[in-house]
């Protein structure tokens, strides 16, 4: 047998995420899903799109100048190649939100929701928008003209700016008028129909009033994204930087560094879309011009500015996290986890048993620690303020804060000064390494001997995302595993990534050869002519080792299924390869955000929630942590979640050998739509409680069997 060709059933990481991207874009075209809701859409879609050239376009660019010998491991294009595919592979999405959104801007005027633009306002309207202009606009405006006495302005990263050419008798100059953030972005117009003109195009048309002097000759508005792939931990670690204060710096400059694209809306002349370019330092091909406004986010304040009926028929209607079916009201939820394991799934339950099993180990005497990792955290935590009261009650709180969080970096500093601030012992970070675990571990003590309940999860510890985002947790008083946990936190006091593990998978320590490794089982146990297995749901799939890994489980027979919601570099369903692999992606009202990894037929199948995906900078570059599942209902209940979504037929997506993503349809069978049915499944009520045997008092560890003794025989049991 020749060599694999492991490299013809992959594709670039880059155009597999424009892909994913697409897949965002076209929920816009969904028929079942309520206008304003489907507009969110192309707003989801358009700040993915920044953040994807502010890092990924901007690390390529980087690449380019710093590393010319750089090429992608999986296809061998440089970065050059991948750029220029990604700007051709920009312009038909470009296209496709034009049309998505002038759609839906026409529907939601039928329904009584209008967009309008300054041209199209009758007299009454223009008058009473002039009037506005005049008193809460004009008053903050800061227009500049450009000539040798005034160089162009610095724009900031992603902010709105009005571009104009004007003429006074010689040769047409250039003026910018920034849009200051003070204006906001919409302006609605009297009357009982909810109409509304964007402050950007306000401002365009009244150019001709700011630059009275001159005549104008064409207006647009533009926007420039920067480059914010930074290295952020360069000089951090050095003994006398102050973290804070050093990402504090880190947020500064990212406004400020080099143009890596330019957008501009309206009808701006080929002559001053090029003196911009050269200006900016531009090539053609980063040039994109949109019909659709280039900042959308406006669209969640149309939520705050709509009838009560109108919310009813544009949005989706409420749905509030039900109670987890688990978890007894009324009892102590330290109890309850110390009795057996319990399983929470966000959103569709609540996150208020890890809140108040928190509250409660900050007044339970018992308890003697606290540890957690932050990542992402809500800017109103209700978590953080537990970790507080604790450690005003005296428990030694530890927190490992991520101040590295991209784009949530503001938001952890001050929340790291406020844990500070209350006692807290915080640790920033890993060199070179971001902490991405979601790990807390409870220190008490009972019955003379050291007990851990730790909590371990697929998603960070944000109320406000638990109710948007689709994640996992697992609470445990399982000893093996808090031993693990509490060998984490010491390894990491220390800046140890290569600690030892039992139970957990921690990377960069274990984690990924933990993955190789029942893969590897499950190879052996096909090659032995048995029933294989492989069912894995990540975000994303870039990890080059595993993909080869996973195609030689595909060829040895293997049964692998996939849902893979973003990134996928692997290629399934190529015939002698790949053809055992089967990879879904599915895009719906909650972003799916947990990950589940199974591996085995039956009741030896072996399950595992993580943190971390199948990416090399989860596997390799992160500190990331992954729990066995022990509890067979449990255990169970994640394959059920596994079958559910690769059956939706609603609303996931199936990739083809040609790495195309179609959208399957319910012709031969029920429509399944996976987060419909689990919604509809935690409204269900709890089945009748059935009365329980007494508790049996737990015996401890063999190792603290005599304390126990002593204590029972003293009366103290």
């Amino acid at each position: 047998m020749g060599e694999i060709n492991y490299r013809s059933c992959m594709q670039n990481r880059e155009l597999s995420w424009l892909k994913f991207n697409q897949r965002v874009l076209e929920e816009a075209n969904c028929l079942d899903t309520p206008l304003l809701e489907r507009l969110h859409f192309v707003s989801i879609f358009t700040t993915n799109l920044d953040e994807f050239f502010m890092v990924r376009v901007g690390s390529l660019i980087d690449y380019m100048q710093y590393s010319p010998d750089y090429y992608d491991n999986k296809t061998g294009m440089t970065a050059a190649e991948q750029l220029a595919k990604i700007y051709r592979a920009c312009v038909p999405l470009y296209a496709l939100r034009d049309q998505a959104y002038e759609r839906l801007c026409g529907q939601l005027a039928l329904a009584g929701l209008t967009c309008l633009r300054m041209a199209d306002l009758k007299k009454a309207d223009l008058r009473e928008a002039e009037e506005y202009f005049s008193r809460e606009i004009w008053p903050v405006l800061s227009p500049q003209i450009i000539d040798p006495s005034h160089p162009f302005p610095h724009l900031a990263n992603k902010s709105l700016n009005v571009a104009v050419s004007l003429k006074q008798g010689g040769e047409p100059v250039f003026g910018i008028i920034p849009i200051p953030a003070a204006a906001g972005r919409l302006f609605f117009l009297s009357g009982e129909e909810r109409r509304y003109v964007l402050v950007e195009d306000m401002v365009a048309w009244f150019a001709d009033r700011i630059f009275d002097k001159f005549k104008v000759l064409d207006r647009g508005i533009i926007s420039v994204t920067r480059n914010a792939d930074m290295d952020m931990d360069a000089g951090l670690f050095d003994e006398d930087v102050d973290y804070r204060q050093h990402m504090k710096k880190i947020i500064k400059r990212r406004m400020r560094l080099s143009p890596i694209r330019l957008e501009y809306q309206g009808e701006l002349s080929e002559d001053v879309v090029k003196f911009l370019r050269q200006t900016l330092g531009l090539e053609k091909a980063q040039v994109f011009r949109s019909r659709a406004p280039l900042d959308l986010t406006y669209c969640y304040t149309l939520d705050t500015k709509i009838t009560s009926g109108m919310k009813k028929q544009l949005l989706f209607q409420p749905f509030v996290p039900q109670p987890s079916k688990m978890v007894e009201a009324g009892r102590s939820i330290i109890e309850q986890v110390d009795e057996r394991d319990i399983l929470l799934s966000y959103p569709y339950e609540s996150m208020r048993p890890l809140l108040n099993l928190l509250h409660e180990a900050a007044t339970d005497p018992e308890v003697i620690s606290i540890k957690i990792t932050l990542y992402r955290i809500a800017r109103q935590s209700v978590l953080a303020e537990h970790l507080i009261e604790a450690a005003e009650n005296g428990k030694e709180v530890s927190v490992l804060m991520e101040l590295r969080a991209r784009f949530d970096e503001e938001n952890n500093i001050e929340r790291a000064q406020r844990l500070e601030d209350a006692g807290c012992q915080v640790i920033y970070g890993m060199d070179g390494f971001k902490v991405h675990s979601k790990i807390c571990l409870i220190t008490r003590r009972a019955a003379g001997s050291i007990r851990y309940l730790t909590q371990i999860g697929t998603g960070n510890y944000n109320e406000k995302t638990a109710k948007l985002y689709t994640d996992l947790a697992i609470l445990t008083a399982n000893q093996r595993i808090g031993e693990d946990a509490a060998a984490f936190f010491r390894n990491l006091s220390l800046s140890n990534l290569a600690g030892e593990y039992h139970d957990l998978w921690v990377a960069p320590s274990n984690f990924k050869q933990s993955l190789l490794h029942y893969i590897d089982g499950e190879i052996a146990r096909a090659k032995e002519g048995k029933e294989a297995r492989i069912l894995v749901k990540c975000n994303s799939f870039t990890d080059k080792e595993l993909i080869e890994r996973l195609i030689d489980a595909s060829m040895a027979g293997v049964k692998i299924r996939l849902v893979i919601r973003g990134i996928c570099c692997l290629t399934p369903q190529i015939p002698g390869m790949t053809d055992n692999i089967q990879i879904v992606s599915i895009v719906g009202r909650f972003l799916e955000h947990s990950r589940i990894y199974a591996f085995g037929v039956g009741e030896e199948t072996k399950v595992f929630i993580a943190s971390g995906d199948m990416m090399t900078r989860n596997t390799e570059r992160r500190v990331e942590v992954a729990c066995p599942i022990y509890d067979p209902a449990i255990r169970s209940r994640l394959l059920g979640i596994m079958d559910v979504m690769l059956k939706d037929n609603v609303k996931a997506r199936e990739q083809f050998a040609d790495g195309r993503y179609i959208l399957r349809t319910p012709l031969n069978a029920p429509p399944v739509n996976a987060q419909e049915y689990f919604m509809q499944e935690a409204l269900k009520p709890a089945p009748a409680a059935q009365e329980k045997p007494p508790r049996k008092a737990r015996v401890p560890e063999r190792r603290n069997f005599l304390a126990y003794l002593r204590d029972y025989f003293q009366g103290r049991s």
